[in-house]
């Protein structure tokens, strides 16, 4: 008879909680939630872009070659610059100057052997350099001077091509190299200008451009010759490219009627729009692959210093998935900072009709209310601690905010210490009901508050302010190390702001990519999690997640909301409950390394 250790080569383990160093794919049985789990890897279907760190220096028409974790960006412009810097995945650090400085030049190869060609100073140029690792060295140029060219991104120093490009007409002229000089081969069947390019000198592909209108053109070279292929979706011309042969790229910015984000994806057969920029941009730097891009600066009425990172189709990502919905729909709703996903609470917050007094927690699938708190609040009260040792502060209870403190000792509320100063749209986190930090809110729509206080068990202490005075921000972190980011500073002033804590005072580090008030919070001060809340126009759906230097922007929420339950959870394994519009909505985050689902049965 056929068994599911036979098909699947593991045993159906008896478990209490989530099974340790799980197999994807392997079913085990979970006591304590009386369920059968499984594991999948949590991929995305149409990629993703993610926030990278800035360039030292903002500019547009870049050469690039590399990859997404060794990339190499250099010269740019105006003024043209000789600047190279070089990217290991994290941050960008400046390297030796091209020897002669330009814009709009062609690239190739890799982060240690890469190869730079024409561009404009700005009259045009057929210069071609070489670089080792460390310097620039000056090697045979073009045979046509061009700029606005197009190259196989995907080839090395000693195996390149060149294609189309500004003569100041536009040309179709190709031209191989092989290490020493260039070779003129076979001509694109269309002359243009600002095309994207992959691929390599025996299999490249170019998209877009202009002659001179904006073109949607594709063609492929086999090494030979180009052939016309089916068209791109949208027309723009400065778009970016990468890809490492031409039956697999994508490219992405450019410029159509404006700048646009937009991405497509070629199979080698047609291309796909897939998933957009965070930014809009031309003249990008073109750096990587289908799986794994990269766009450094670029210009959409600025010269730009933001990075951008794809993770391609079928790559790992964190998602957002369906959890069980809260019993009383609710918004400005408190949480235990310190809980899990499979183990919070949701305190009080406005139910439709005014401040609730219940208190839901939360098992990993499903809400369960327990005791109330003594007085219903909302407007963002402080929450922290976990579903058995939780503390619950500040916030307004209809007419006024108040200071008023519940501690939360696994069975019932108590009334304790208040804190010193009143208000609402503070935000909080902590270990347990003795150790927690209250910080920013306001006692008034006319006025923010830097005041931070910390709770010790039994009192409330003022201690180290925030730099910027804000309500309705969020934070993720224990008593002693924490982060507070985003919120309102004034009147229609959303912030990208986040301030780390140390203990005794707080410190401002790198800023949020999206300004916005209200948003959803969980994890630590060096891995955290921001997602939701409010800019100037709507709510928003949009994740970024913090690892202790930067934001990088990842999955949205399947619904965009704000003022939802904040602190929940870990970054890894996060939980958004509630929010506004009032709703009961949970969603559940799984990092990019796994999805866990629960078996269930109709």
């Amino acid at each position: 008879m056929t068994t599911y250790k036979g098909i699947q080569g593991t045993a159906v383990v008896n478990y209490a909680g989530d099974l340790p160093n799980v197999l994807d794919g392997q079913v085990w049985y979970d006591s304590t939630a009386a369920a059968f789990k499984y594991q999948y890897p949590n991929v995305t279907t149409a990629g993703a872009w993610s926030t990278g760190a800035n360039l030292n220096t903002g500019r547009a028409g870049t050469g690039g070659a590399g990859t997404q974790s060794a990339g190499l960006a250099f010269g740019g412009g105006f003024p043209v610059k000789g600047n190279t810097e070089s990217y290991n995945g994290s941050a960008w650090t400046e390297l030796n100057d091209l020897n002669t400085a330009r814009t709009s030049v062609g690239g190739a190869g890799t982060q240690t052997a890469a190869l730079a060609f024409g561009g404009e100073t700005p009259s045009l140029q057929s210069v071609t350099e070489s670089w080792n690792g460390t310097s620039w060295t000056e090697v045979n140029d073009l045979n046509t001077a061009r700029s606005n060219l197009g190259s196989a991104i995907a080839g090395t120093n000693t195996n390149a091509l060149a294609f189309a490009g500004l003569t100041p007409g536009v040309t179709a002229a190709t031209e191989s190299w092989n290490g020493t000089s260039w070779t003129e081969v076979n001509d694109l069947n269309t002359a243009t200008r600002g095309v994207a390019g992959a691929g390599t000198s025996t299999s490249a592909l170019s998209s877009g451009g202009a002659n001179p209108g904006i073109t949607t053109n594709t063609e492929q070279y086999n090494g030979t010759s180009w052939t016309e292929v089916n068209n791109l979706n949208t027309a723009r011309r400065n778009l970016a490219g990468a890809g490492i042969n031409n039956t697999s790229a994508i490219n992405y910015g450019g410029y159509s009627t404006s700048y646009v984000a937009i991405t497509e994806e070629w199979n080698g057969t047609s291309w796909t729009e897939i998933a957009d920029m965070a930014t809009g941009r031309s003249e990008t730097s073109s750096i990587g692959s289908l799986t794994s891009a990269l766009a450094g600066g670029g210009y959409n009425g600025s010269y730009l210093t933001t990075t951008e990172l794809f993770t391609g189709p079928g790559q790992p990502i964190g998602a957002w998935s369906t959890g069980g919905s809260l019993n009383t729909a609710r918004s400005g709703s408190a949480g235990s900072s310190a809980g899990t996903q499979t183990a919070s609470l949701v305190i009080s917050g406005y139910d439709g009709s005014g401040p609730t007094t219940v208190v839901e927690s939360y098992n990993g699938s499903a809400w369960t209310e327990i005791a109330d708190v003594n007085e219903g609040r909302g407007s963002s009260a402080a929450g922290a601690g976990t579903t058995t040792s939780a503390l619950f502060s500040g916030g307004d209870n209809g007419p006024a905010p108040t200071t008023n403190t519940e501690l939360w000792n696994g069975s019932s509320w108590t009334e304790v210490a208040n804190m010193n100063t009143s208000r609402r749209g503070l935000s909080g986190f902590g270990a347990d009901n003795t150790a927690a930090l209250a910080f920013g809110g306001n006692p008034n729509p006319s006025s923010v508050l830097t005041a931070t206080e910390l709770w010790n068990g039994s009192s409330w202490t003022s201690v180290g302010s925030l730099n910027t005075g804000r309500s309705s921000m969020s934070g993720a972190g224990v008593s002693t190390a924490g982060i507070g980011f985003a919120g309102f500073s004034g009147p229609g002033a959303r912030q990208t702001l986040t301030e780390s804590w140390n203990g005794t005072s707080w410190t401002e580090v790198n800023d949020l990519n999206v300004g916005r008030n209200d948003m959803g919070g969980c994890g630590t001060q060096t891995d955290a999690l921001g997602f939701g809340g409010s800019d100037p126009s709507a709510n928003v759906a949009s994740t970024e997640q913090w690892n202790g230097v930067s934001w990088a922007e990842t999955s949205d929420l399947s619904t965009a909301r704000n003022d939802m339950a904040n602190v929940l959870g870990a970054s890894v394994l996060g939980l958004c409950a509630g929010g506004s519009p009032t709703t009961g909505a949970t969603e559940e985050w799984s990092s990019s390394s796994n999805v866990l689902k629960t078996i269930t049965t109709s």
